[in-house]
Protein backbone atom coordinates (compact mmCIF):
# COMPACT_ATOMS: atom_id res chain seq x y z
CA UNK A 1 0.00 0.00 0.00
CA UNK A 2 1.14 3.55 -0.53
CA UNK A 3 0.88 4.25 2.72
CA UNK A 4 3.38 2.61 4.19
CA UNK A 5 5.58 4.45 2.08
CA UNK A 6 4.47 7.43 4.34
CA UNK A 7 6.65 7.37 7.52
CA UNK A 8 7.43 10.30 9.94
CA UNK A 9 10.84 12.05 9.85
CA UNK A 10 12.27 10.19 12.52
CA UNK A 11 11.03 6.92 10.78
CA UNK A 12 12.75 8.16 7.82
CA UNK A 13 16.02 8.78 10.03
CA UNK A 14 16.23 5.35 11.19
CA UNK A 15 15.30 3.68 8.18
CA UNK A 16 18.37 5.66 6.87
CA UNK A 17 20.36 4.39 9.35
CA UNK A 18 19.45 1.15 8.70
CA UNK A 19 19.90 1.47 5.00
CA UNK A 20 23.73 2.73 5.48
CA UNK A 21 24.62 0.00 7.75
CA UNK A 22 23.69 -2.34 4.77
CA UNK A 23 25.80 -0.07 2.29
CA UNK A 24 23.13 1.07 0.45
CA UNK A 25 22.96 4.56 -0.92
CA UNK A 26 20.16 7.06 0.24
CA UNK A 27 19.05 9.96 -2.50
CA UNK A 28 16.94 12.98 -1.22
CA UNK A 29 14.65 14.80 -3.49
CA UNK A 30 12.47 17.82 -1.98
CA UNK A 31 9.76 20.35 -2.90
CA UNK A 32 5.93 21.35 -2.78
CA UNK A 33 5.12 19.13 -5.68
CA UNK A 34 1.76 20.63 -5.60
CA UNK A 35 0.56 18.70 -8.90
CA UNK A 36 2.27 16.12 -10.12
CA UNK A 37 2.89 15.29 -13.47
CA UNK A 38 5.17 13.89 -16.12
CA UNK A 39 8.37 16.29 -15.11
CA UNK A 40 8.25 15.11 -11.45
CA UNK A 41 8.28 11.34 -12.61
CA UNK A 42 10.92 11.46 -14.88
CA UNK A 43 12.68 13.86 -12.23
CA UNK A 44 11.84 11.00 -9.62
CA UNK A 45 13.47 8.25 -11.99
CA UNK A 46 16.43 10.10 -12.75
CA UNK A 47 17.33 10.75 -9.77
CA UNK A 48 16.81 6.73 -8.66
CA UNK A 49 19.59 5.85 -10.95
CA UNK A 50 22.11 7.68 -8.51
CA UNK A 51 21.58 5.38 -5.17
CA UNK A 52 19.69 2.44 -4.07
CA UNK A 53 16.77 3.73 -1.41
CA UNK A 54 14.63 7.06 -3.07
CA UNK A 55 13.01 9.38 -0.47
CA UNK A 56 11.01 12.47 -1.12
CA UNK A 57 10.31 14.97 1.05
CA UNK A 58 7.13 17.29 0.53
CA UNK A 59 7.33 21.20 1.97
CA UNK A 60 4.61 21.45 4.89
CA UNK A 61 1.10 23.84 3.65
CA UNK A 62 2.29 26.35 6.34
CA UNK A 63 5.85 27.01 4.78
CA UNK A 64 4.39 27.03 0.92
CA UNK A 65 4.97 30.43 -0.25
CA UNK A 66 3.79 30.77 -3.49
CA UNK A 67 0.94 33.26 -3.24
CA UNK A 68 -2.70 32.92 -3.20
CA UNK A 69 -4.45 30.46 -3.09
CA UNK A 70 -1.29 27.63 -2.78
CA UNK A 71 -0.66 24.78 -2.50
CA UNK A 72 -3.72 23.62 -4.40
CA UNK A 73 -2.85 19.94 -2.86
CA UNK A 74 -2.70 19.39 0.67
CA UNK A 75 0.38 18.14 2.16
CA UNK A 76 -1.18 14.46 2.88
CA UNK A 77 -2.63 14.29 -0.92
CA UNK A 78 0.83 15.59 -2.06
CA UNK A 79 2.52 12.88 -0.34
CA UNK A 80 -0.36 10.41 -1.10
CA UNK A 81 0.56 10.77 -4.96
CA UNK A 82 4.24 10.26 -4.56
CA UNK A 83 3.90 7.49 -2.62
CA UNK A 84 2.37 5.84 -5.28
CA UNK A 85 4.48 6.05 -8.09
CA UNK A 86 6.82 2.98 -8.11
CA UNK A 87 10.37 4.05 -7.75
CA UNK A 88 9.72 5.98 -5.00
CA UNK A 89 10.79 4.14 -1.93
CA UNK A 90 9.85 6.52 1.19
CA UNK A 91 8.15 9.76 1.73
CA UNK A 92 7.59 12.20 4.39
CA UNK A 93 5.97 15.79 5.15
CA UNK A 94 8.86 17.84 6.10
CA UNK A 95 8.83 20.20 9.28
CA UNK A 96 10.39 22.82 8.06
CA UNK A 97 10.57 25.47 5.51
CA UNK A 98 13.73 24.52 3.36
CA UNK A 99 15.35 21.12 3.38
CA UNK A 100 18.49 21.72 5.42
CA UNK A 101 17.29 20.45 8.86
CA UNK A 102 16.12 17.54 6.70
CA UNK A 103 19.29 16.94 5.21
CA UNK A 104 21.00 17.26 8.53
CA UNK A 105 18.82 14.81 9.42
CA UNK A 106 18.61 12.25 7.07
CA UNK A 107 22.56 12.96 6.04
CA UNK A 108 21.95 11.35 2.24
CA UNK A 109 24.44 10.58 -0.08
CA UNK A 110 22.80 12.66 -2.70
CA UNK A 111 20.72 15.31 -2.82
CA UNK A 112 18.92 15.89 -6.19
CA UNK A 113 17.29 19.26 -7.78
CA UNK A 114 16.03 19.55 -11.08
CA UNK A 115 18.00 20.80 -14.19
CA UNK A 116 16.05 24.63 -13.57
CA UNK A 117 18.68 24.68 -10.16
CA UNK A 118 21.58 23.97 -11.71
CA UNK A 119 22.24 28.09 -11.97
CA UNK A 120 22.09 29.16 -8.31
CA UNK A 121 21.58 32.31 -9.46
CA UNK A 122 17.74 31.46 -10.79
CA UNK A 123 16.64 30.50 -6.95
CA UNK A 124 14.93 33.81 -5.59
CA UNK A 125 14.96 32.37 -2.46
CA UNK A 126 18.70 31.83 -2.18
CA UNK A 127 18.20 28.13 -0.84
CA UNK A 128 19.40 25.44 -2.77
CA UNK A 129 22.89 26.85 -1.95
CA UNK A 130 22.12 26.56 1.21
CA UNK A 131 21.14 23.11 0.52
CA UNK A 132 24.37 22.08 -1.18
CA UNK A 133 26.55 23.63 1.60
CA UNK A 134 24.12 21.02 3.94
CA UNK A 135 24.55 18.43 2.14
CA UNK A 136 28.39 18.27 1.26
CA UNK A 137 28.74 19.10 4.88
CA UNK A 138 27.21 15.66 6.17
CA UNK A 139 28.95 13.52 3.44
CA UNK A 140 27.25 14.14 0.60
CA UNK A 141 26.85 15.33 -2.27
CA UNK A 142 24.40 17.83 -4.46
CA UNK A 143 23.08 16.24 -8.40
CA UNK A 144 21.02 17.80 -11.64
CA UNK A 145 18.61 15.43 -13.44
CA UNK A 146 18.52 16.54 -17.20
CA UNK A 147 15.23 15.13 -17.93
CA UNK A 148 11.98 17.18 -19.18
CA UNK A 149 10.36 19.95 -16.81
CA UNK A 150 7.54 21.18 -16.23
CA UNK A 151 6.48 24.29 -14.38
CA UNK A 152 3.37 23.09 -11.69
CA UNK A 153 3.02 26.67 -10.96
CA UNK A 154 2.54 27.37 -14.74
CA UNK A 155 0.34 24.61 -14.99
CA UNK A 156 -1.98 25.72 -11.76
CA UNK A 157 -2.20 29.61 -13.18
CA UNK A 158 -3.21 28.35 -16.16
CA UNK A 159 -5.40 24.92 -15.54
CA UNK A 160 -6.78 25.92 -11.56
CA UNK A 161 -9.46 28.38 -10.87
CA UNK A 162 -7.15 29.61 -7.60
CA UNK A 163 -7.88 33.92 -8.33
CA UNK A 164 -11.24 35.15 -8.53
CA UNK A 165 -11.76 36.63 -11.65
CA UNK A 166 -10.78 40.32 -10.16
CA UNK A 167 -7.62 39.05 -9.26
CA UNK A 168 -6.50 37.30 -12.22
CA UNK A 169 -7.92 40.40 -14.40
CA UNK A 170 -5.03 42.40 -12.01
CA UNK A 171 -2.28 40.09 -12.25
CA UNK A 172 -2.72 39.44 -15.92
CA UNK A 173 -2.82 44.04 -16.72
CA UNK A 174 0.49 43.80 -14.88
CA UNK A 175 2.08 40.96 -16.45
CA UNK A 176 1.05 42.62 -19.63
CA UNK A 177 3.03 45.74 -19.18
CA UNK A 178 6.00 44.46 -16.90
CA UNK A 179 8.14 41.72 -16.72
CA UNK A 180 9.40 40.04 -13.51
CA UNK A 181 12.83 41.01 -13.72
CA UNK A 182 11.49 44.62 -13.97
CA UNK A 183 9.91 44.03 -10.95
CA UNK A 184 12.92 43.31 -8.90
CA UNK A 185 15.10 46.05 -10.05
CA UNK A 186 12.25 47.81 -7.97
CA UNK A 187 13.49 45.83 -5.03
CA UNK A 188 17.48 47.18 -5.69
CA UNK A 189 16.23 50.56 -5.46
CA UNK A 190 14.08 50.10 -2.46
CA UNK A 191 17.40 48.54 -0.98
CA UNK A 192 19.56 51.80 -1.02
CA UNK A 193 16.79 54.15 0.24
CA UNK A 194 17.25 55.57 3.87
CA UNK A 195 14.86 55.66 5.76
CA UNK A 196 13.45 57.02 9.62
CA UNK A 197 10.28 55.64 10.81
CA UNK A 198 8.51 57.74 13.57
CA UNK A 199 6.08 56.45 15.76
CA UNK A 200 5.10 55.29 18.85
CA UNK A 201 6.85 51.49 20.18
CA UNK A 202 4.23 49.34 21.44
CA UNK A 203 4.67 46.02 22.64
CA UNK A 204 1.91 43.60 21.77
CA UNK A 205 1.34 40.58 24.03
CA UNK A 206 -1.74 37.30 23.09
CA UNK A 207 -2.59 35.49 25.59
CA UNK A 208 -4.70 32.41 25.59
CA UNK A 209 -7.18 31.90 28.34
CA UNK A 210 -9.04 28.88 28.61
CA UNK A 211 -13.24 29.45 29.38
CA UNK A 212 -13.99 28.18 33.32
CA UNK A 213 -17.31 29.04 32.79
CA UNK A 214 -19.75 31.55 34.92
CA UNK A 215 -18.68 32.69 38.29
CA UNK A 216 -19.90 31.15 41.02
CA UNK A 217 -21.46 34.27 42.73
CA UNK A 218 -21.18 36.96 40.45
CA UNK A 219 -22.84 36.96 36.70
CA UNK A 220 -19.04 36.87 35.43
CA UNK A 221 -17.21 34.91 32.95
CA UNK A 222 -14.11 33.41 34.25
CA UNK A 223 -11.03 32.44 32.55
CA UNK A 224 -7.83 30.65 33.31
CA UNK A 225 -4.44 32.30 32.14
CA UNK A 226 -2.35 30.23 30.24
CA UNK A 227 0.85 31.17 28.82
CA UNK A 228 1.42 34.19 26.44
CA UNK A 229 3.81 35.32 23.48
CA UNK A 230 5.13 39.06 23.13
CA UNK A 231 5.69 40.84 19.83
CA UNK A 232 7.01 43.76 18.62
CA UNK A 233 4.04 46.33 17.68
CA UNK A 234 3.42 49.54 16.44
CA UNK A 235 6.95 51.17 14.41
CA UNK A 236 8.94 47.82 16.04
CA UNK A 237 6.75 45.59 13.25
CA UNK A 238 6.92 48.15 10.71
CA UNK A 239 10.67 48.55 10.93
CA UNK A 240 10.65 44.28 11.15
CA UNK A 241 9.02 44.81 7.54
CA UNK A 242 11.31 47.07 6.28
CA UNK A 243 14.36 45.77 7.20
CA UNK A 244 13.90 43.02 4.90
CA UNK A 245 13.76 45.85 1.79
CA UNK A 246 15.95 48.37 2.83
CA UNK A 247 19.44 48.73 4.37
CA UNK A 248 18.98 51.42 6.83
CA UNK A 249 15.81 51.63 8.96
CA UNK A 250 16.35 54.36 11.81
CA UNK A 251 13.39 54.37 14.56
CA UNK A 252 12.69 57.16 16.74
CA UNK A 253 10.21 56.80 19.06
CA UNK A 254 9.50 57.06 22.57
CA UNK A 255 9.65 54.46 25.70
CA UNK A 256 8.37 54.75 29.08
CA UNK A 257 10.52 56.32 32.23
CA UNK A 258 11.78 53.42 33.13
CA UNK A 259 12.87 51.93 30.02
CA UNK A 260 11.06 49.36 29.84
CA UNK A 261 11.06 46.30 27.56
CA UNK A 262 14.33 47.64 25.99
CA UNK A 263 16.38 44.98 26.26
CA UNK A 264 13.65 42.84 24.94
CA UNK A 265 13.66 45.37 21.76
CA UNK A 266 17.14 45.25 21.30
CA UNK A 267 16.81 41.53 21.18
CA UNK A 268 13.99 41.53 18.65
CA UNK A 269 14.63 43.71 15.76
CA UNK A 270 16.14 42.37 12.42
CA UNK A 271 20.02 43.28 11.81
CA UNK A 272 19.96 46.90 10.24
CA UNK A 273 17.72 48.49 12.70
CA UNK A 274 18.74 50.95 14.46
CA UNK A 275 16.57 52.47 17.75
CA UNK A 276 16.70 56.41 18.96
CA UNK A 277 13.89 56.42 21.70
CA UNK A 278 13.11 59.74 23.90
CA UNK A 279 11.92 58.49 27.68
CA UNK A 280 8.60 59.82 28.16
CA UNK A 281 7.33 60.82 32.03
CA UNK A 282 4.77 58.84 34.11
CA UNK A 283 4.22 56.99 31.27
CA UNK A 284 5.38 53.21 30.54
CA UNK A 285 6.59 51.94 27.58
CA UNK A 286 3.47 50.87 25.79
CA UNK A 287 1.86 47.46 25.94
CA UNK A 288 -1.30 45.81 24.57
CA UNK A 289 -2.89 42.77 25.87
CA UNK A 290 -5.24 40.65 24.42
CA UNK A 291 -6.56 37.86 25.73
CA UNK A 292 -7.97 35.11 23.34
CA UNK A 293 -10.14 32.40 23.35
CA UNK A 294 -7.41 29.04 23.34
CA UNK A 295 -10.47 27.06 21.29
CA UNK A 296 -11.65 29.46 18.71
CA UNK A 297 -8.40 31.98 18.68
CA UNK A 298 -10.86 34.77 19.06
CA UNK A 299 -10.33 37.50 21.38
CA UNK A 300 -12.05 38.20 24.67
CA UNK A 301 -10.84 41.51 26.17
CA UNK A 302 -8.05 43.93 25.56
CA UNK A 303 -5.89 45.15 28.53
CA UNK A 304 -3.78 48.20 27.64
CA UNK A 305 -1.01 49.94 29.76
CA UNK A 306 -0.69 53.02 28.25
CA UNK A 307 -0.29 57.24 29.01
CA UNK A 308 -2.06 59.10 26.06
CA UNK A 309 -1.03 62.17 27.23
CA UNK A 310 1.77 64.30 24.97
CA UNK A 311 5.13 64.27 26.10
CA UNK A 312 5.77 67.26 27.61
CA UNK A 313 7.40 70.68 26.28
CA UNK A 314 11.35 68.89 27.91
CA UNK A 315 10.72 65.72 25.84
CA UNK A 316 9.08 67.91 22.65
CA UNK A 317 12.90 69.37 22.52
CA UNK A 318 14.80 65.95 23.12
CA UNK A 319 12.70 64.33 20.02
CA UNK A 320 13.51 67.75 18.09
CA UNK A 321 17.00 67.60 18.61
CA UNK A 322 16.75 63.94 17.61
CA UNK A 323 14.90 64.63 14.39
CA UNK A 324 17.18 67.36 13.52
CA UNK A 325 20.08 65.08 13.82
CA UNK A 326 18.27 62.50 11.57
CA UNK A 327 15.66 63.51 9.35
CA UNK A 328 18.79 65.21 6.94
CA UNK A 329 20.35 61.87 6.39
CA UNK A 330 17.02 60.32 5.63
CA UNK A 331 15.77 59.27 2.06
CA UNK A 332 12.13 58.52 3.09
CA UNK A 333 10.63 59.44 6.33
CA UNK A 334 7.50 57.24 7.55
CA UNK A 335 5.26 58.35 10.42
CA UNK A 336 3.07 55.79 12.17
CA UNK A 337 1.23 57.63 14.68
CA UNK A 338 -1.19 55.67 16.61
CA UNK A 339 -2.39 58.76 18.90
CA UNK A 340 -0.59 57.61 22.23
CA UNK A 341 1.35 60.98 22.53
CA UNK A 342 4.51 60.94 20.42
CA UNK A 343 3.53 63.54 18.11
CA UNK A 344 2.45 66.94 19.22
CA UNK A 345 1.80 69.56 16.57
CA UNK A 346 4.98 71.24 16.86
CA UNK A 347 6.71 67.99 15.71
CA UNK A 348 4.87 67.22 13.21
CA UNK A 349 5.27 70.72 11.63
CA UNK A 350 8.90 70.16 11.82
CA UNK A 351 8.42 66.98 10.24
CA UNK A 352 6.81 68.37 7.49
CA UNK A 353 9.16 71.19 6.50
CA UNK A 354 12.10 68.94 6.41
CA UNK A 355 11.12 65.58 5.03
CA UNK A 356 12.78 64.93 2.02
CA UNK A 357 9.78 62.61 1.13
CA UNK A 358 6.75 61.99 3.89
CA UNK A 359 4.60 59.41 4.47
CA UNK A 360 1.73 59.35 7.24
CA UNK A 361 -0.39 57.25 8.44
CA UNK A 362 -2.81 57.64 11.47
CA UNK A 363 -4.83 54.94 13.15
CA UNK A 364 -7.75 55.27 15.54
CA UNK A 365 -8.04 52.76 18.58
CA UNK A 366 -10.44 53.11 21.59
CA UNK A 367 -7.84 55.01 23.12
CA UNK A 368 -8.15 57.98 20.45
CA UNK A 369 -11.30 58.25 18.73
CA UNK A 370 -12.75 61.47 18.76
CA UNK A 371 -9.57 62.88 18.99
CA UNK A 372 -7.33 61.79 16.36
CA UNK A 373 -7.13 62.86 12.81
CA UNK A 374 -4.88 62.64 9.60
CA UNK A 375 -5.74 66.63 9.36
CA UNK A 376 -3.11 67.17 11.58
CA UNK A 377 -0.83 66.75 8.71
CA UNK A 378 -0.21 68.92 5.26
CA UNK A 379 1.95 68.73 2.51
CA UNK A 380 2.14 65.02 1.95
CA UNK A 381 3.92 63.21 -0.49
CA UNK A 382 2.25 60.16 0.38
CA UNK A 383 -0.78 59.45 3.06
CA UNK A 384 -2.37 56.27 3.35
CA UNK A 385 -5.52 55.00 5.69
CA UNK A 386 -8.30 52.50 6.22
CA UNK A 387 -11.82 53.48 5.00
CA UNK A 388 -13.45 53.61 8.35
CA UNK A 389 -11.09 55.73 9.77
CA UNK A 390 -11.55 57.79 6.21
CA UNK A 391 -15.42 57.56 6.86
CA UNK A 392 -14.76 58.85 10.86
CA UNK A 393 -12.38 61.30 9.79
CA UNK A 394 -14.89 62.83 7.32
CA UNK A 395 -18.17 61.91 9.52
CA UNK A 396 -19.47 60.57 6.41
CA UNK A 397 -21.43 56.88 6.66
CA UNK A 398 -22.36 56.67 3.01
CA UNK A 399 -20.59 58.96 0.46
CA UNK A 400 -18.84 57.05 -2.19
CA UNK A 401 -15.27 55.80 -1.28
CA UNK A 402 -13.66 57.78 -4.42
CA UNK A 403 -15.18 60.97 -3.36
CA UNK A 404 -13.93 60.78 -0.26
CA UNK A 405 -10.48 59.68 -1.26
CA UNK A 406 -10.21 62.90 -3.73
CA UNK A 407 -11.31 65.41 -0.71
CA UNK A 408 -8.64 63.73 1.42
CA UNK A 409 -5.91 63.80 -1.27
CA UNK A 410 -7.17 68.05 -1.28
CA UNK A 411 -7.49 68.28 2.56
CA UNK A 412 -3.96 67.28 3.00
CA UNK A 413 -2.60 68.38 0.36
CA UNK A 414 -0.93 65.00 -0.82
CA UNK A 415 0.29 63.69 -3.59
CA UNK A 416 -0.43 60.19 -3.34
CA UNK A 417 -3.80 58.51 -1.07
CA UNK A 418 -3.85 54.99 -0.61
CA UNK A 419 -6.98 53.67 1.01
CA UNK A 420 -8.01 49.99 2.20
CA UNK A 421 -10.74 48.45 2.10
CA UNK A 422 -10.60 45.40 4.27
CA UNK A 423 -11.54 41.99 1.93
CA UNK A 424 -12.22 44.39 -0.77
CA UNK A 425 -9.19 45.12 -1.58
CA UNK A 426 -7.22 48.98 -1.76
CA UNK A 427 -7.53 51.99 -3.94
CA UNK A 428 -4.68 54.90 -4.51
CA UNK A 429 -5.25 58.08 -6.28
CA UNK A 430 -3.53 60.67 -7.31
CA UNK A 431 -4.62 63.53 -9.97
CA UNK A 432 -2.42 62.47 -12.99
CA UNK A 433 -3.27 58.83 -12.90
CA UNK A 434 -6.33 58.81 -11.43
CA UNK A 435 -7.87 55.76 -9.37
CA UNK A 436 -5.91 52.14 -8.87
CA UNK A 437 -7.84 49.95 -7.76
CA UNK A 438 -5.93 46.37 -6.32
CA UNK A 439 -8.33 43.26 -4.80
CA UNK A 440 -7.43 41.43 -1.58
CA UNK A 441 -5.56 38.58 -2.00
CA UNK A 442 -5.78 37.17 1.77
CA UNK A 443 -7.49 33.59 1.56
CA UNK A 444 -6.23 32.02 5.16
CA UNK A 445 -7.05 35.01 7.53
CA UNK A 446 -6.44 34.27 11.70
CA UNK A 447 -6.28 37.57 12.34
CA UNK A 448 -6.64 41.23 11.00
CA UNK A 449 -4.26 42.97 13.35
CA UNK A 450 -1.09 44.56 11.76
CA UNK A 451 -2.05 44.01 7.96
CA UNK A 452 -3.00 47.61 7.47
CA UNK A 453 0.82 48.36 9.27
CA UNK A 454 2.25 45.99 6.66
CA UNK A 455 0.30 47.23 3.52
CA UNK A 456 1.49 50.78 4.20
CA UNK A 457 5.10 50.05 4.88
CA UNK A 458 6.14 48.36 2.09
CA UNK A 459 4.03 50.61 -0.31
CA UNK A 460 5.58 53.84 1.23
CA UNK A 461 8.63 52.16 0.29
CA UNK A 462 7.68 51.36 -3.06
CA UNK A 463 5.91 54.82 -3.65
CA UNK A 464 9.01 56.86 -2.60
CA UNK A 465 10.89 55.60 -5.40
CA UNK A 466 8.73 56.04 -8.02
CA UNK A 467 7.28 52.38 -8.35
CA UNK A 468 4.06 52.32 -10.67
CA UNK A 469 0.64 52.20 -8.66
CA UNK A 470 -0.28 49.07 -9.88
CA UNK A 471 2.90 47.11 -8.77
CA UNK A 472 3.25 48.86 -5.27
CA UNK A 473 -0.86 48.19 -4.51
CA UNK A 474 0.22 44.31 -5.70
CA UNK A 475 3.45 44.03 -3.45
CA UNK A 476 1.24 45.66 -0.28
CA UNK A 477 -1.14 43.40 -0.95
CA UNK A 478 0.72 40.37 -1.41
CA UNK A 479 2.38 41.51 1.91
CA UNK A 480 -0.86 42.02 3.55
CA UNK A 481 -1.97 38.40 2.87
CA UNK A 482 1.56 36.80 4.94
CA UNK A 483 0.61 39.34 7.96
CA UNK A 484 -3.08 37.98 8.14
CA UNK A 485 -2.37 34.42 8.29
CA UNK A 486 -0.79 34.36 11.78
CA UNK A 487 -1.67 36.17 15.05
CA UNK A 488 -0.68 39.64 15.18
CA UNK A 489 2.47 40.86 14.67
CA UNK A 490 4.17 37.47 15.36
CA UNK A 491 5.36 37.00 11.75
CA UNK A 492 7.33 39.79 9.45
CA UNK A 493 7.74 40.13 6.47
CA UNK A 494 10.76 38.05 4.43
CA UNK A 495 11.95 38.91 1.52
CA UNK A 496 12.76 35.58 -0.22
CA UNK A 497 8.71 34.61 0.50
CA UNK A 498 7.87 37.87 -1.59
CA UNK A 499 10.27 36.62 -4.59
CA UNK A 500 8.58 33.68 -4.27
CA UNK A 501 5.58 34.98 -4.41
CA UNK A 502 5.68 37.67 -7.29
CA UNK A 503 7.83 34.60 -9.64
CA UNK A 504 5.15 32.74 -9.05
CA UNK A 505 2.14 35.41 -10.19
CA UNK A 506 4.72 35.94 -13.42
CA UNK A 507 5.06 32.61 -14.90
Amino acid sequence: MTTNKIISLDDLSNHCNDKKKKKKTIVLCHGVFDLMHLGHIKYFEEAKNFGDTLIVTITPDKHVRRGPGRPVFKAEQRAEAIAALEVVDYVAINEWSTAIKTIKLLKPDYYVKGPDYNNHDNDVTGNIKLEEEAVKKYGGDIKYTSAITFSSTKLINENFDILSAPQKEYIEKIRKRYSYDEVMEYFDKMMTQKILLIGETIIDEYIPCNALGKAGKDPIMTLQKLEGEKYPGGVLAIANHLAEFSNSVNIVSYLGEARQYEDYISNNLKQGITVDAISKSNSPTIQKRRYLDIEKKNKIIGVYDINDTDINEEEENDLLDLLAEKIGQADVVIVADYGHGLLTNKVIDYIIQHAQYLCVNTQLNSANIGFHTISKYHKIDYVCMHEGELRHDFRSRYRNTEDLTKDLYNRVKARLVTVTQGNRGAICYDANEGFEHSPAFASKIVDKVGAGDTLYALTALAFSINMPHNIALLLGSLAATETVSAVGNSKSLDKKTMFKMLETIFK
